[in-house]
């Protein structure tokens, strides 16, 4: 048995991913869900979007064989499986569905002591060291982003990222914890490995490209500051992204510094010991959740479907630590080079479509044919980073590369009303 068409629904999550791959069978569908999760939804959308959506979804799979696939842990990917206690929510909406399976990276297994408080004792394996330092950076995001609802000296720009990126960054444990008791076959992959995905959908192949264990592969606890090769521009230094110092100058002691808060009660020649010392602390604050944000983006699940002529990439947020793994390998550069549709990564972020990725596939083309290259992106502007520092997601320049060479939809082209897109391949 093969399926003969397939109908990617791309929901409007705001900044997110939620896309349900419907595979269509002579007589009878099969669904996977890839991701559900948002950290904001575009203006004029309606509050319970989540819930609609997963009406939404429980109209088109109920009753009918469904298998749900979450990256990683990030808050813009999962964020829809959360329960509320004795009333209803998009978590439960899910989970009443009954999946037959559902998939996780290998960094969620709890067997790997994802709650583990302190340090592992020698002889504990590596995985699960990295699980622990994954599971104390995520108390640490917590706890930034109770400072930063606290403190009144950070700016607003800065205000701004550190809520964002500290949300994003937390464990997520009720959504983590519904995942895990939604079905009772739970698969926690790394690259290479064979998934029950495949029974589900007869006549797909799947590959499983990442993340890597830290045996295959110990780049994905590192984080890659600078690459002009494969980044589509230099990821600015953390301390550049401060801005200039506000509030009045005045003399102090140490020349041509600005001082703050003139009408304090500390002496003038102290205060730019303050001020900077906040500045050196927002600086620390904003190292910490993006070293976290890019060592959970590298626990990626990144999947390719095959079926029949047709090669359908999702990739997660994986970034270029966690693709370094599988662009090492020429049979998996050579089953990229087939690709016909690709998620992008990250909603557009520069830095996790790598060009030695792009470069490969050959389905690119500034001309508009049935085969061009087709991308999918889900994505709001405005909501994480920075245009001034390059920084924004999406990223125009990537954006415009998209445009140009595939036939791009983003779920920022939605309406109000419009609650998804439907994207449809012929097997």
């Amino acid at each position: 048995m093969k399926p003969i068409r397939l109908v990617i629904t791309s929901y409007q999550v705001g900044f997110g991913d939620c896309f349900l791959l419907s595979f269509e069978y002579p007589g009878e569908k099969r669904h996977v869900l890839i991701d559900f999760g948002s950290t904001g939804l575009p203006d004029g959308v309606p509050k319970n979007q989540l819930d609609l959506i997963a009406d939404n979804i429980a109209e088109r799979t109920r009753n009918e064989r469904l298998a749900v696939v979450a990256t990683h842990r990030h808050k813009d990917h999962i964020s829809g499986f959360i329960t509320k206690k004795h009333r209803p929510s998009s978590g439960k909406t899910i989970a009443d569905l009954k999946p037959e399976l559902v998939l996780q990276p290998w960094t969620e297994n709890p067997k790997l002591a994802v709650d583990a408080k302190g340090p592992l004792p020698p002889g504990v394996p590596i995985a699960a060291r990295y699980i622990s330092s994954l599971a104390a950076m995520q108390a640490a995001a917590g706890a930034i982003f109770s400072e930063v609802k606290r403190v009144r000296y950070l700016s607003p720009t800065i205000r701004q990222e550190l809520s964002f990126m500290g949300e994003n960054n937390l464990a997520n444990l009720e959504a983590v914890e519904n995942l895990m008791a939604m079905s009772g076959n739970r698969e926690y992959a790394k690259a290479g490995d064979k998934t029950a995905l495949s029974a589900l959908l007869p006549g797909v192949k799947i590959d499983i490209l990442g993340p890597p264990s830290i045996e295959q592969s110990n780049k994905i606890t590192k984080q890659r500051p600078r690459d002009q090769d494969e980044f589509w521009h230099l990821v600015a230094n953390a301390a550049n992204s401060l801005g200039p110092t506000k509030g009045q100058k005045v003399i102090p002691l140490f020349p041509d510094f600005a001082v703050e808060r003139v009408g304090s009660n500390l002496p003038i020649d102290t205060r730019w010991i303050v001020g900077r010392a906040r500045r050196l602390r927002a600086d620390q604050m904003l190292r910490l959740v993006r070293i976290l944000d890019t060592a959970l983006n590298n626990t990626s699940l990144i999947l390719l479907f095959r079926c029949g002529s047709k090669n359908l990439l999702f990739p997660g947020d994986a970034q270029i630590e966690n693709w370094s793994y599988a662009l090492s390998q020429s049979s998996v550069r050579e089953k990229l080079k087939k690709v016909d549709l690709y998620k992008v990564g990250h909603h557009g972020s520069l830095n996790v479509t790598p060009k030695s990725l792009w470069s490969l596939f050959e389905q690119k083309s500034e001309q508009d044919a049935s085969d061009r290259l087709k991308t999918l992106m889900s994505t709001m502007s405005h909501k994480h980073g920075d245009e001034a520092r390059r920084t924004e997601v999406p990223r125009g320049t990537l954006v415009q590369e998209l445009n140009r060479r595939s036939s791009l939809f983003t779920t920022q082209s939605l309406r109000e009303n419009e609650l998804f897109h439907e994207t449809t391949l012929d097997f």
